[in-house]
């Protein structure tokens, strides 16, 4: 009995995974006319690609860490392989194409494991940012679909290992996960789930963390690549934005086959599993005749459900959440709640400084020393940009203009800035900006119609849409235990699929004319939009340094047991920043229809890595915990007079989200030894 319970407990989540398979594909088999040899070839063909990515990307779960670049490296295996078109079917073609495949993908994990190893920078920055730079490469090898691959890849990938008996396609799976089980027996397998479950223990018995990391990263990539490989070989063509899909995917069979996030348990077994079940749900729907706009929704959901299943241990922050409040009704039905107990005060006082004692006052210098030196380096920064856009461009900074335009430009990330800098200083990250922004603008230019008269509701519904995102946002979160970075990555894909549905994937809408007054009309020589936003950032100041509820979000993000322990309501926080930010995003998505006109599909997707880097760059800690939004505004400005230096220096579009990505990691590594 024990050994089943045992067996239960360490091969659970892999078995319902394998049940949830079979029953999706009896569901298929059953509302099929028909069920053949090609059929299956079919099904393992569309979901080798993401099985082998879903393999690297379990290799860096399992490590601790988190890849962002998974679909970036895709997309840059696809174009060079389709940009370096060789019209041959031999078998030399097919052996070229599969070691450069190989080559690219390890070549880029390589260096996200080089960075993460032994530059000391966290994974999902680093990868955040090499995902932007691979993105660059790719535009700049080719900015549009076109291309042909060599023609073997179809031919032998296509077909099948043994005629009538075994598709290449689930060969290839195969195979990877022969490789896997040889790379599980060897020390650095061992390592793998040492350096996940405990990296310090695993330090402590002589386990080299850099080498394993450097490994596992550059392993990783090669899967990706060969993921690439067979992308390659089934589109037959090159597309720079093909991997970018595939990214929750990913993540969502990772865990729906029973990785744990955070490492140290799990396989890609389970994850090969996972994207199958990820592939059958999307065929089901095609069966059904639903739209395929709520594949991204259908994987979102999913993702969360598969989180919230495999975080129901005793442990889990839900049953802690549940606990909290039968404590506290407990309590109230007794009489013992602080607030029942007569008037007392309900914090303490940490500031330091006595009421009654004159002396004990700072000087705001000497008070806000730390904060002014970590946002020098922006503010050096900002002062070299000027002067080089001065002399490159020769456009004279010191007249008006420059800086109406320029503040104009930087008004959605000084917005953004506040949003995602309250989340970045609890210590998390909001990867659902980018289509907050999009839907926000698709539903506002929807309901105003070009029309001032709507704006009475338009504005109050985008305001509560928001609202309600950062909501949900925040309760998975703070109340249901999910990792941010996964809620908010399902958030995104969620929405994705909710602006895809109201806008049939062709926003016509255009927005009022007085938010297009707002961003674009001068009165005095002055954009109207930035009177309102000296009075946002004068806001955003006083909110952080000068409420409770910004002690209350750097206390959270230095240390989220102590600051609960001293009478913080954590989760309460979390919620409320997350709510912050949906609102700040909604907000960004409304003027920036104003500023283009219209709304777009994708129009946030530009702002998701700068909105990271002003904090990062103005001398806030990724981690959580410090920050000061006056170093964020400068970072806001750096970026955006670097945006107009790229602008009017000619360079290719691709090459700002490339020198974004070395920006965000040089400022990293700069203030890696002051963040320790």
């Amino acid at each position: 009995m024990n050994q089943q319970y045992t067996l239960l407990h360490k091969y659970g989540n892999l078995i319902t995974a394998f049940v949830v398979l079979v029953i999706l594909l009896a569901i298929i088999i059953a509302t099929s006319a028909g069920f053949s040899y090609f059929d299956v070839s079919l099904l393992a063909s569309g979901g080798t690609t993401l099985a082998l990515a879903a393999l690297g990307g379990t290799l860096v779960i399992l490590s601790g860490g988190f890849d962002l670049s998974v679909g970036a490296i895709i997309s840059l295996v696809n174009v060079v392989l389709a940009a370096g078109y060789i019209d041959d079917s031999t078998p030399a073609a097919f052996a070229v194409s599969f070691a450069l495949a190989l080559l690219i993908g390890a070549v880029c994990g390589l260096v996200n494991g080089a960075l993460v190893a032994y530059a000391r920078i966290q994974p999902i920055v680093v990868t955040l940012s090499t995902m932007f730079i691979i993105q660059g490469i790719t535009l700049l090898i080719m900015n549009s679909p076109g291309g042909t691959v060599p023609t073997s890849l179809g031919t032998y990938l296509m077909g099948d290992v043994l005629p009538e008996r075994l598709p290449a396609s689930l060969f290839l799976i195969i195979l990877s996960l022969l490789v896997w089980a040889w790379i599980k027996r060897t020390p650095f397998g061992l390592h793998l789930y040492a350096i996940g479950g405990n990296p310090e223990a695993a330090r402590a018995v002589g386990i080299p963390l850099g080498r394993s990391y450097l490994l596992t990263y550059t392993l990783a990539g090669a899967f990706y690549g060969l993921a690439g490989f067979f992308l390659s070989a089934q589109t037959g063509a090159g597309d720079p934005l093909v991997g970018n899909s595939l990214l929750l995917s990913v993540f969502a069979a990772i865990v729906i086959g029973g990785t744990r996030l955070g490492g140290g348990k799990g396989g890609p077994v389970g994850s090969v599993l996972g994207a199958f079940v990820l592939m059958l749900i999307v065929n089901i729907l095609l069966l059904f005749n639903i739209s395929a706009y709520y594949s991204t929704i259908a994987q979102g959901v999913v993702l969360i459900v598969a989180v919230m299943i495999g975080g129901l241990g005793k442990d889990a922050e839900l049953r802690k959440f549940l606990r909290l409040l039968g404590h506290r009704w407990q309590a109230m039905r007794n009489g013992r709640l602080a607030s029942q107990r007569g008037h007392q005060p309900k914090y303490i006082d940490v500031s330091g400084n006595s009421p009654g004692l004159p002396d004990s006052r700072i000087s705001f210098l000497k008070k806000h020393q730390k904060d002014l030196r970590i946002s020098l380096p922006a503010l050096a920064g900002l002062a070299i940009l000027l002067v080089a856009t001065q002399f490159l461009l020769g456009r004279s900074v010191y007249e008006w203009s420059y800086w109406n335009a320029m503040l104009v430009l930087s008004t959605f990330l000084i917005i953004l800035a506040l949003g995602q800098g309250v989340v970045v200083f609890t210590g998390g990250l909001d990867l659902s900006i980018p289509w907050t922004i999009a839907l926000s603008g698709i539903l506002f230019t929807g309901l105003t119609q070009g029309s001032n008269e709507a704006l009475l509701y338009a504005l109050p519904v985008i305001l509560l849409v928001g609202i309600l995102i950062g909501l949900s946002n925040g309760v998975m979160v703070a109340v249901l235990g999910i990792s941010p970075i996964v809620a908010t990555l399902a958030s995104n894909g969620i929405l994705q699929g909710i602006a895809l549905l109201y806008s049939g994937g062709t926003p016509s809408a255009f927005p009022s004319p007085s938010i297009s007054w707002l961003m674009t009309a001068r009165v005095a020589g002055i954009t109207p939009v930035i009177v309102l936003l000296i009075l946002f950032v004068i806001g955003s100041v006083i909110l952080l340094n000068k409420t409770r509820f910004g002690r209350h979000i750097y206390a959270t993000g230095s240390n989220l047991n102590a600051a609960y322990l001293s009478g913080v309501p954590t989760r309460r926080v979390l919620i409320l920043v997350y709510i912050l930010s949906s609102v700040c995003a909604a907000v960004t998505g409304i003027l920036l229809t104003g500023f283009s006109g219209q709304a777009s599909l994708g129009m946030g997707d530009d702002y998701l890595l700068p909105s990271i880097a002003v904090i990062v760059i103005g001398g806030g800690l990724i981690t959580g915990g410090r920050g000061h939004y006056l170093g964020i505004l400068a970072g806001a400005l750096l970026l955006t007079t670097l945006q107009i230096l790229l602008a009017g220096s000619g360079l290719p579009y691709a090459v700002r989200p490339i020198l974004f990505g070395i920006v965000l990691l040089g400022a990293v590594a700069m203030l890696r030894e002051r963040a320790r």
